[in-house]
């Protein structure tokens, strides 16, 4: 190997590299629809990348398609190097004890019929680790439960928060390098919301985690995210550190998430023009930039030319023809 060949410092960073994942369900006898276009992005070891945007957006669909589950329709997914889309299903396998997945309803991601202690080691005992019991007891410690209270109840028995410390205890048992989360917070009250996102920080840190978390909730997101991804209709709007996102945001869309957040003054006004119309459909999006039939500052070279990654410095990447300024 020449000295060309071996990785800088800055691709050493790099866990997860994403480039021009595409995921196509099937809607109707001869056509599909695309719920991921050509998305692109990477998240670097020890950080957080949020993933913010409306219902439908793709944002879910993206962090599942890191996991293969489902599997991509083109692009790649590279994971510590290794191209995760190229992988047969048992050299997946041996991947997914680094990559643990957190989900949105934590009752239902539970089996209802065994116990916690049971649920949370049931990783370790496929692949044959050796101190399941202590692994077990160290991970349920880790997310404040009592493994000699707790270990031998059912999920039934607990509260949904509770539910989500299960769940969490079950992806770090495995000790991963990285962990999908998505939506976790999302059906849980806002007091209980407070208290995994400070679990997770603290695991994080902990644990030394890389985090993609998945939230349609902005408030949650800057709390929790180094940098952020916007997505709006399976594209990619804005990346960028949460303090330039919400501080200084270059896409119209991000604007719109940020104005349709509550000001606590109730005299307070908006500075920006609101959006039009109505979301459209992911089956038929509209040519050009998707969000050109809501942006106030939409021309007719919108709705023929898609935009392309425009770099805005500061490691920040825009879509957009006209960005804010």
């Amino acid at each position: 190997m020449t000295t060309t060949d071996v990785p800088g410092p800055a691709e050493r960073d790099i866990l997860l590299e994403v480039d021009g994942l595409e995921v196509d369900f099937p809607t109707g006898r001869n056509s599909v629809t695309r719920a991921v276009a050509g998305v692109s992005f990477d998240v670097r070891r020890g950080e957080t990348l949020g993933i913010v945007g409306e219902s439908g957006c793709g944002k879910s669909t993206t962090a599942r398609a890191i996991l293969q589950l489902p599997r991509p329709t083109r692009g790649s997914v590279r994971f510590d190097g290794r191209d995760l889309v190229a992988l047969s299903d048992k050299e997946m396998r041996s991947v997914r004890r680094r990559l643990q997945v957190i989900l949105q309803d934590p009752i239902a991601s539970l089996n209802p019929r065994r116990k916690v202690r049971d649920i949370v080691a049931e990783g370790l005992t496929i692949w044959g680790v050796a101190d399941v019991r202590d692994r077990v007891r160290r991970a349920m410690e880790a997310v404040g439960l009592d493994p000699d209270l707790t270990g031998d109840r059912l999920p039934s028995e607990f509260s949904g928060g509770q539910c989500q410390r299960i769940s969490i205890a079950r992806a770090l048992a495995l000790e991963p390098d990285m962990i999908i989360c998505d939506e976790p917070v999302s059906a849980l009250d806002v007091s209980v919301q407070a208290q995994i996102v400070n679990l997770l920080e603290d695991l994080k840190d902990q644990y030394g985690l890389t985090l993609v978390f998945v939230s349609h909730d902005l408030s949650v997101v800057r709390v929790i995210s180094d940098r952020v991804m916007v997505m709006y209709l399976g594209k990619v709007c804005e990346i960028g550190s949460v303090a330039d996102v919400f501080d200084d945001p270059k896409h119209h869309y991000t604007q719109m998430l940020l104005d349709a957040l509550p000001l606590p003054d109730p005299d307070a006004t908006r500075a920006s023009a609101p959006p039009r119309g109505e979301i459209p459909s992911v089956v038929s999006p509209p040519s050009g930039c998707r969000f050109r039939t809501r942006c106030p500052r939409a021309t007719s070279f919108c709705a023929e030319v898609e935009p392309m990654l425009t770099d805005v410095g500061n490691g920040r990447s825009v879509f957009c023809h006209f960005p804010l300024t």
